[in-house]
């Protein structure tokens, strides 16, 4: 059976935001000889990982759209905001994570870890914006076009998933913030793709309804 676009949706902004969650419930909270290994091996799996929570406001863009040009644009918007946030995001990940972890196992701590974090952060910072600015974008639109009392369920959806993106500037996937952060996340852009994706399930029945109809005239 084909997956529909709101499935598809929804598997895209949970799945990666919740796999964060519980990679982020292990993460240490201090990077020291002893949690170094660990340190570095979490933040090889988020090289993969974190790319893709930049799915999630693009999923809730994409089933949001509207036809036409303006529709193509906006998608391609949410993934331009996407790809610079995985770019930028993804050095941090490498430089920090990955890079802070192995070098502290080879050299030990010493004040390189701050200089590699600062530069780190500074090419992170781009990276959460763009996310911030994505997921506001998947938010308005979502809230625009969510049919009837859909659009409650969409301004939840915004709330938790402005709160989260806000948050994600500074809380990168910590526990407990981080993981809360990733939760909220997970919650608010599926809630906003649920209650998009009503507007074009109610579209294509009307549609049907009319090609019905219009069977049902011409065989009268």
């Amino acid at each position: 059976m084909r997956a529909t676009p709101a499935v598809t949706a929804v598997t895209a902004t949970a799945l990666p935001a919740l796999a964060l969650a519980f990679l982020g419930s292990t993460h240490p909270a201090m990077l020291t000889p002893e949690t170094a290994p660990w340190w570095r091996d979490l933040h090889v799996i988020g090289l993969v990982l974190f790319p893709l929570l930049a799915l999630g406001p693009w999923a809730v863009v994409h089933v949001s759209r509207p036809a036409g040009p303006l529709g193509w644009v906006l998608s391609g918007l949410a993934a331009v905001l996407g790809l610079v946030y995985a770019g930028f995001y993804g050095a941090l990940d490498a430089l920090a994570g990955v890079g802070g972890g192995h070098e502290t196992m080879r050299m030990g701590p010493g004040p390189w870890v701050g200089w590699l974090f600062e530069i780190a952060d500074e090419l992170g910072v781009v990276g959460s914006y763009a996310y911030l600015a994505a997921t506001l974008l998947a938010a308005v639109l979502a809230l625009v076009r969510a049919p009837g009392l859909w659009r409650l369920a969409a301004g939840i959806g915004a709330l938790f998933a402005v709160v989260g993106a806000w948050s994600f500037l500074t809380s990168h996937i910590y526990y407990p913030y981080g993981v809360a952060t990733m939760v909220m996340l997970a919650i608010g852009l599926t809630l906003l793709a649920v209650a998009a994706s009503r507007r074009r399930s109610a579209m294509v029945s009307t549609s049907g309804g009319h090609a019905a109809a219009g069977r049902s005239m011409s065989g009268s």
